[in-house]
């Protein structure tokens, strides 16, 4: 059995796929961010936590490319890249799936899930039309890959609060040689207690595949249930990162409350390769 003290091996830098060191970003007189990590590793679910307005979004956002850090340094697959755009993270197999979806009500899934990406081809060879057939069947194949029941012809309009989070997640992973990274936020937000399971076992499915996930939520049993680990910020900064298999509830709320310093007083700890601020990773043979 591992000693309570002892730390978890460090991971290679060849199991990272994504790196994000001292990141800090400025909204104003508002520091959002102040030099905040997050260490990625292939094919594992990373869970996201904290307060309110400790950083969760930004930091994401950052590495969708949607806003800019003001500082820091972003590598995938061990590389340095600048990502300034929600095209360039694409570029690097980064999908976000915003908390608001970004979903067409007045179209179907299929179009949904082809959205920007919609196959052509040349009607008698001069016009320019979109194979709407070509669509169709590659989404019912891609559905049917994720055991997801949902018709391609159906509106997005007329679905379930979990049938849209499928269908959002289905679009993220339609193609599949460039989306390696997968950011999601607050996926079961809306969901009830049925839907949420079936999206949360539909984000288990992806690891299967090989696809890493970041998935931000203030629900924490469910993210320690899904996570392999989890990555608690408060105020901006990267203040513990936990393995959800040796971790409770009450521990991740005590050090969202009080930050890891404080925790840390009251249990033993070790310290972590990452550059975070106070890396907690405890080992308790008393959970239940």
């Amino acid at each position: 059995m591992m000693d309570e003290t002892e730390s978890p091996p460090e991971p290679q830098v060849d199991d990272l796929i994504v790196r994000m060191r001292g990141i800090t970003k400025r909204f104003g007189h508002v520091e959002a961010l102040r030099n905040a990590d997050l260490e990625l590793r292939r094919g594992e679910i990373l869970g996201l936590v904290g307060d309110n307005g400790a950083g969760k979004s930004t930091l994401v956002k950052i590495l969708a490319g949607i806003i800019q850090a003001d500082s820091g340094e972003i590598e995938v697959s061990g590389n340095a890249v600048l990502i300034d755009t929600a095209q360039s993270a694409r570029r690097y197999g980064i999908e976000m799936i915003h908390q608001d979806l970004a979903l067409f009500n007045n179209l179907d899934v299929a179009a949904n899930v082809f959205i920007g990406r919609e196959p052509s081809g040349r009607l008698l060879g001069l016009l320019p039309y979109t194979n709407r057939a070509v669509m169709r069947r590659r989404t019912a194949q891609l559905l049917e890959r994720l055991s997801v029941d949902i018709d391609p012809n159906a509106s997005v309009g007329v679905l379930s609060g979990g049938q849209r989070q499928m269908v959002a997640i289905a679009r993220a992973v339609a193609f599949e040689s460039d989306s390696k990274i997968i950011v999601m936020d607050e996926p079961s937000a809306a969901l009830g207690p049925a839907e949420a399971a079936t999206v949360l076992e539909l984000v288990r499915g992806l690891r299967a595949h090989g696809t890493s996930v970041i998935m931000i939520s203030h629900r924490i049993p469910e993210v320690l249930e899904v996570a392999d680990r989890v990555l608690i910020l408060k105020a901006g900064r990267g203040v513990a990162v936990l393995d959800t298999a040796n971790t409770t509830v009450e521990e991740c709320v005590s050090i969202i409350v009080s930050g890891a310093a404080d925790w840390a007083s009251r249990t033993q700890t070790g310290s972590s390769s990452s550059t975070l601020e106070q890396t907690a990773s405890v080992k308790h043979s008393g959970r239940g």
